[in-house]
């Protein structure tokens, strides 16, 4: 082709989307003229005597509409008054966690005045840019409220010349307490930078990290200082919550952390305020790094609790997170660059912690929320166990999805029938038996899931067990990936999977102990709606729990059967919770992911647990579960907060 008939060609090309736009525009410009008298109409009806005379009643009538609206989501008047309750509890929980939970004299005078083994003077360390002067004096007052009085407030000033204010500010309480320590920097060396000056000024032996706008609990030295001297403590965080206006009882989100989670700070930083640590902890280390800077707290965070020997969670809202325009809190899109300072935080950490060719993406809960894909290591076979008793149709759906959904290829199924009799269950077993990596075992004894397990698993080839409900199907296609991504970590016992009901509720998004009517364990987020983000995000990323359910289970062969696998005085119920707490015991942790979903048709093959010599069966198992982990359940789950309400899984509180 010639260079004119390009050129040509071209030209004709452009011609031809310059008309193109032009119309566009057009078109535009007719919608934009029809919105404007549209919305002059609007106007002119609002700035009329009727439309505001009839203003009470329209309030009315839409408070009307929105009830009856919750009633349908519901599903019932009960769960709507359930709703409404839920929302008073926690307006007066707010009430007492906000300054109604502050101590009065008698409890100042009585913590000032104990004497604690342990010799400890906190430097809380505050970087200040340009701080509003009402934000400046609360935050200090704060500091020296604080009911345990050995401590260093360090205050490195990076403001410009418009606000001096901020040093006239601080050299004031500076010369009427002299714990507290200033410095104005020659300029502004950015939040990192800035802390970092604060730490050259620390002489303090723990080190906090405290916002120049936020607000701290006049007990939370105080009971850091407790669990210091008593525990060992060398890393400490609280629960925090979020505040707007003039008040920290105007709260917006509470936010009560589970216990150290290393699966939790990995996909998010869960941990986040009021972080005090040793600082012995930060030899060799710096404390921020410039080039995480948006996300230094996360990286500081996974660098020193992997070098933490004790790190404890107070579980009290001890952190007033305030929101205003520009905060982080406000809106993480106020500092976007937090987004990628965030990733290449949890990379630094992974990579230093061994794992190679891992891939970080934001999840639907939030940006800096993460899902982590591990690297799966060769080609391990998973065998999948699914024991059975008639009920062809659930039986053979649960196979085929397996067989056609399944990216991974490397498995083999183990049907456990349990004395199946009907002809359709016969036909179903002569079809799968042809299948190579299908084999069907048999068991006609009473039911007892575990030993129906147990006897499957000892004869399973594969390096990786998978224990399955026959009543479940597979969802996602790369699910025993998923799964299987965490069970080669040699700190994982055992892997679940997200559940729901055929209506796309949840039926398993890990497992609590302690709750429920009968004290032992109970699944969280139960019959929420599959696209709820979940508490603070939860139901989006990777996380550690005490227990996952064994309707989708996998375990390293070799620890199932070191554990000698599920407990056969279980026969039913409380098996999979059991078997996941004696992993526990060995020191390993427990992982659910929201990543491999199934379906799960819950009991389908042997009905309800509430009636008859079933509910007689569950009682027993119960109590044989509750003398057993007495000490554990005494404690308390480390992995739900003890704020939270045990006669409901939706964290809802006490």
């Amino acid at each position: 082709m010639s260079e004119d008939r390009r050129v040509s060609d071209a030209r004709a090309e452009y011609l031809k989307e310059r008309q193109r736009g032009e119309e566009v525009s057009r078109e535009h410009e007719e919608v934009s003229l029809l919105l404007s008298e549209r919305l002059m109409t609007l106007d002119h009806i609002k700035s009329g005597k009727l439309w505001k005379a009839t203003l009470p009643l329209r309030s009315v009538y839409h408070w009307c509409v929105r009830q009856k609206d919750r009633i349908v989501r519901t599903g019932s008047v009960r769960g709507f008054v359930s709703k409404l309750s839920s929302k008073a509890r926690e307006k007066a929980v707010r009430k007492s966690m906000g300054t109604g939970s502050f101590p009065d004299e008698a409890v100042r005078k009585e913590h000032s005045q104990r004497q604690f083994r342990t010799d400890v003077t906190f430097s809380v360390l505050v970087p200040l840019y340009n701080t509003p002067e009402r934000f400046l004096r609360e935050m200090i007052d704060s500091v020296e409220w604080q009911t345990y009085g050995k401590w260093q407030l360090c205050l490195a000033d990076g403001s410009d010349d418009a606000h001096s204010f901020v040093g006239e500010i601080c050299r004031e309480y500076a010369s009427k307490d002299s714990r507290i320590s200033y410095k104005k920097l020659e300029e502004n060396l950015g939040i990192s930078g800035n802390t970092n000056e604060c730490l050259k000024m620390a002489t303090g032996n723990y080190i906090g990290l405290f916002d120049h706008d936020d607000i701290l609990h006049p007990d939370v030295l105080y009971r850091y200082m407790e669990a210091i001297d008593g525990e060992g403590a060398d890393y400490l965080y609280c629960d925090e919550t979020t505040f707007r206006g003039n008040s920290i009882d105007h709260m917006i989100t509470m936010h009560f952390k589970p216990d150290f989670a290393i699966d939790n700070l990995r996909a998010n930083n869960y941990i986040c305020h009021f972080s005090v640590f040793k600082k012995e902890l930060l030899e060799g280390e710096s404390l921020f790094r410039t080039e995480f800077d948006g996300s230094q707290d996360h990286d500081m965070i996974l660098r020193l609790t992997a070098r933490a020997k004790k790190i404890v969670h107070v579980p009290k809202l001890m952190y007033y997170w305030r929101s205003h325009k520009g905060s982080t809190a406000a809106d993480i899109n106020a500092k976007s660059y937090a987004i990628a300072a965030a990733k290449g935080a949890v990379s630094d950490h992974l990579t230093k912690a061994g794992f190679r060719n891992f891939e970080i993406t934001s999840t639907k809960a939030f940006e800096t929320i993460f899902r982590i894909r591990y690297e799966i290591k060769g080609r391990p076979m998973i065998s999948v166990v699914i024991p059975a008793r008639d009920r062809a149709e659930d039986t053979g759906r649960c196979v085929r999805s397996i067989l056609e959904r399944s990216t991974y290829d490397n498995f083999e199924i183990l049907i456990m029938d349990n004395g199946s009799t009907e002809k359709e269950t016969a036909d179903l077993y002569r079809e799968l038996s042809e299948k190579d990596n299908i084999r069907i075992l048999h068991d006609d004894g009473d039911f007892n899931y575990p030993r129906l397990n147990n006897e499957a698993v000892a004869e399973a080839k594969g390096e990786y067990v998978l224990l399955l409900n026959n009543d479940t199907e597979v969802i996602t296609p790369d699910w025993m990936e998923e799964l299987l991504m965490y069970a080669q970590r040699p700190d994982v016992g055992a892997v679940g999977a997200k559940l729901y009901y055929p209506d796309h509720t949840i039926q398993h998004a890990g497992v609590v102990i302690g709750l429920g009517a009968h004290r032992t364990a109970g699944h969280v987020h139960y019959r929420v709606g599959q696209e709820n983000l979940g508490y603070m995000g939860r139901l989006c990323y990777t996380q550690n729990f005490s227990a996952v359910t064994g309707a989708c289970l996998m375990v390293k062969k070799s620890l199932y059967e070191e554990l000698n696998g599920l407990d056969t005085r279980f026969t039913v119920s409380l098996n999979d919770v059991d078997f996941c707490l004696r992993l526990r015991e060995k020191g390993l942790l427990n992982v659910w992911t929201p990543f491999a979903e199934l379906f799960h048709y819950e009991s389908a093959s042997r009905g309800s647990d509430l009636t008859g010599e079933r509910a007689e069966r569950y009682n027993r198992e119960s109590e044989l579960f509750r003398e057993r982990w007495k000490e554990l359940l005494d404690r308390g789950d480390p992995y739900y907060n003890v704020n939270f309400s045990l006669d409901r899984s939706d964290f809802a509180l006490k």
